[in-house]
């Protein structure tokens, strides 16, 4: 199956801001984040098709994953 990862801000450093992956059909978030060498501490936020989602959760065939660091700002 495919889906689409978005990565945002620092977490796209020396890696592709926006790609497709072929991944198997039983994959999570936390799975597609160890595959991008991105450590799990570094994602605050994750979104699945536009709402918040959870490490754990399956993905589907035609998701789209948005991962983002801690934000930061004053």
């Amino acid at each position: 199956m495919q889906i689409k990862v978005k990565l945002f801000a620092t977490l796209r450093e020396g890696r592709e801001r926006e790609q497709i992956m072929d991944v198997a059909s039983d994959i999570t978030p936390s799975d597609i984040i160890k595959k991008l060498n991105i450590p799990l501490e570094d994602v605050a936020i994750l979104f699945v098709n536009g709402r918040n989602g959870l490490m754990d959760q399956h993905l589907n065939d035609g998701d789209t994953l948005s991962i983002f660091p801690p934000v930061g700002g004053g």
